[in-house]
C-alpha cells in the first residue's frame, strides 16, 4: 500500500491497482476530477516496478481516456440540465415511491419550476411539492392533460349523485350541467370519458324523463277527473 499526500493507493507489483478510482468512487459517492487522477498517476509512476516500467505511451492513453470520460460525463450532465429546464410548464405524470412503505403512486401537474441539490440531482415542483427527476414517468401536452382534466371533472360530478332510487326532479339541474360539461367537451376531451361514466349519466337522464313522464300522466288523470266532475 503507497501513500501520495492524503491519497491511500493500493500498488501491486509496482502497478496501481486500476479500478481503485471505481471502488473510492462507490465508498465516497464523490467523482474523481483532474486532481485526484493525476495524484494517482503520479503515485503510479513512483511506485512503479523498476525492472518493468510503464511506458509514457500508456500513461498518455491513461489520460486522453480519462479526459474523453470526463467530457462525456459532462455532456450528458448538460443534456440531463436542459432536459429538466425544459420541462418549466410541462405537464407531467410522476411515478414516485414511499421510502418507508415502498408503495408507488402517482401525481400529475405542471412543472412549476425545478431545484438543483448540492449532490446533482435534480428536483421538480409539481403541485406544491418536490419530487426527483428520477421519478419523472411521462411528459404531456397540454391537450392531452386537459382532456385528462376534463375526464376527472366529469367523472367528480357523477360521483356527487346519489344512487338512482333516491333521484328526483330535485336533481334535474345537476344532472342538466353535467350533461353540459360533457357536450360542451370537443371530441378528443370526450374519448377520456369512460362508457361506464356516459351510461351512467344517460341512465339517470332516462330515469328524469320517466318521472317527468309520470308525473305528466298524473297531471293529465287529474285535469280529466275535474272535467268530469264538473260536466
Amino acid at each position: 500500500m503507497a501513500s501520495t499526500g492524503n491519497i491511500i493507493a493500493p500498488v501491486e507489483n509496482g502497478k496501481l491497482v486500476k479500478d481503485y478510482s471505481k471502488k473510492k468512487t462507490e465508498s465516497n459517492g464523490s467523482e474523481m476530477g483532474y486532481d485526484q487522477f493525476l495524484t494517482l498517476l503520479c503515485a503510479e509512476m513512483q511506485y512503479q516496478d523498476p525492472l518493468e516500467p510503464t511506458s509514457n505511451t500508456e500513461y498518455v492513453a491513461q489520460l486522453a481516456t480519462f479526459s474523453q470520460l470526463e467530457a462525456t460525463l459532462a455532456m450528458q450532465e448538460t443534456q440531463e440540465n436542459n432536459t429538466a429546464n425544459n420541462l418549466v410548464g410541462k405537464y407531467v405524470i410522476l411515478k414516485p415511491t414511499d421510502e418507508a412503505t415502498g408503495k408507488t403512486s402517482y401525481v400529475d401537474g405542471k412543472v412549476d419550476y425545478i431545484m438543483y441539490q448540492d449532490d446533482g440531482s435534480v428536483m421538480l415542483s409539481v403541485n406544491g411539492g418536490l419530487y426527483s427527476m428520477d421519478d419523472l414517468d411521462t411528459v404531456a401536452d397540454t391537450d392531452y392533460y386537459e382532456a385528462i382534466g376534463m375526464a376527472k371533472t366529469f367523472d367528480s360530478m357523477l360521483a356527487q349523485l346519489p344512487d338512482i332510487e333516491n333521484i328526483n326532479e330535485s336533481y334535474k339541474q345537476a344532472i342538466q350541467q353535467i350533461r353540459d360539461v360533457y357536450d360542451g367537451m370537443t371530441s378528443y376531451q370526450q374519448s377520456f370519458v369512460s362508457r361506464d361514466s356516459l351510461a351512467k349519466l344517460e341512465t339517470y337522464e332516462k330515469h328524469l324523463k320517466e318521472l317527468g313522464d309520470e308525473e305528466s300522466q298524473q297531471e293529465t288523470e287529474t285535469v280529466e277527473d275535474t272535467q268530469e266532475e264538473n260536466a
